[in-house]
């Protein structure tokens, strides 16, 4: 496998309610990044996202990371872990400062940035991330590049990322319990960003809803950068459990029906199709009760509706609020449902694609949907060189210290090449 030259291997690690996934990419010469091997176990000990059994979270992570480093032929020490729960926070901090009308020097956008980091209040919370959004000259805001230009104030949001320290803590401990030292842990919407957004839409403004089996999370993007985040504790496994309790039958049953049978829209046809509420070859099968289709479809439409709901309000809540403005890309494992973005276009009206991962050369098919970006996403943002404003905060936890080595250099050096 290791006959291609790499510069450099970036490692993976996404912990999920319902699958722990690594993966172990390549960087050749070019800067292209190779999928070397990935691997995927069912998730133990994981609730919410969030680790209640660290025993067998960790044997978890170990099979998952075994099978990515026999399959790539080579052994790691490093990931790179995304974290999906634990309390996520979006916080935005306005700061601005006088110019007396003087010409936008880099100085001046070096001293506002500082300003803006010293004035976030994390309230006891672990700071994942810390980016500036637009720049706003005199109060007129929506501005990318702000040098030399002419103004008496200059001003900036502030956007962090948050979560509770627990979780973070928790998340870190599993993977040195695995022999895995942490490079960071990093929010799951900036890396499924990354692997599903193009570059023109996180910089028109556009929104990001992330449906996993225990947690949803809602994330804006405007302006090429994430600008606003909200988690909710429903997903995928939800619409589960709602079948399997309705009808009486075991989870893995009424995840095969919602998988193979079950869709977001309705048909008529759907009155007209019986399904069996047993696995085929199931001591008794034969004798469980039959269901239609349209009333497997009606359970799930309850459940999902709901759910759309409350990512309407978030929508709003963040400021997403005018109609057919902007788009929904819609991914996660729970975007795998059959109609579930169609349905969603509808009840949102807002134009909503499904976003799978790109931009990895020789991503296996099988990892390759819109449960696996986080995953993909991971390498791409750990190949960006990410750079952000946390050193110098309370509450930037020990898991991000080695990404924050050299962090002023390189945010200053980013912010000159791009503004």
């Amino acid at each position: 496998m290791m006959s291609v030259r790499y510069d450099k291997i970036i490692s993976t690690l996404d912990i999920g309610s319902s699958k722990v996934c690594a993966m172990i990419t390549g960087v050749d010469e070019a800067g292209g990044l190779h999928v070397l091997g990935t691997g995927q176990r069912e998730s133990k000990g994981v609730v919410r996202g969030c680790i209640s059994d660290m025993q067998l979270a960790e044997l978890s992570v170990r099979h998952a990371v075994e099978q990515a480093e026999r399959i790539a032929g080579i052994n790691i020490d490093r990931v790179w872990i995304g974290m999906s729960a634990g309390g996520l926070d979006s916080l935005l901090s306005p700061v601005e400062i006088d110019l007396g009308g003087d010409r936008i020097e880099q100085a001046d956008v070096d001293d506002l940035l500082t300003a803006g980091r010293d004035n976030i209040d994390t309230r006891g919370k672990v700071v994942l991330h810390v980016s500036p959004t637009l720049y706003a000259l005199d109060g007129n805001g929506g501005v990318s590049n702000p040098l030399g230009l002419h103004a008496d104030r200059l001003g900036v949001e502030i956007h962090a990322v948050l979560a509770d320290p627990s979780p973070v803590r928790n998340l870190d401990m599993t993977a040195r319990a695995s022999h895995l030292g942490v490079d960071a842990i990093v929010a799951s919407p900036v890396a499924s960003g990354l692997a599903c957004l193009t570059a023109e839409e996180r910089e028109l403004g556009v929104a990001l809803v992330e449906m996993g089996a225990a947690i949803t999370n809602v994330s804006v993007f405007i302006g090429g950068m994430l600008a606003g985040l909200v988690t909710l504790n429903h997903g995928a496994a939800d619409i589960t459990d709602e079948i399997a309790s309705v009808f009486g039958i075991r989870r893995a049953e009424a995840e095969r029906l919602k998988c193979f049978h079950g869709s977001a829209l309705t048909s008529p046809r759907d009155h007209q199709e019986s399904l069996d509420t047993g696995a085929p070859g199931e001591a008794g099968a034969s004798e469980r009760p039959k269901i239609t289709r349209a009333q497997l479809n009606a359970i799930i439409r309850q459940r999902i509706d709901i759910m759309i709901t409350e990512i309407g309000k978030a929508l709003r809540d963040m400021g997403f609020s005018s109609p057919g403005k902007h788009h929904v890309v819609l991914t996660g494992g729970g975007a795998e449902l059959r109609g579930l973005a169609d349905h969603m276009q509808a009840s949102l009206g807002r134009i909503v694609r499904v976003g799978r991962p790109t931009e990895l050369q020789g991503l296996p098919e099988a990892h390759s949907g819109p449960a696996f970006a986080t995953m993909a996403g991971l390498a791409l943002y750990a190949h960006s060189n990410p750079s952000d404003l946390r050193l110098g905060l309370q509450g930037t936890d020990s898991a991000n210290k080695n990404a924050n080595k050299g962090v002023v250099a390189r945010i200053m050096q980013a912010i000159r090449e791009n503004f």
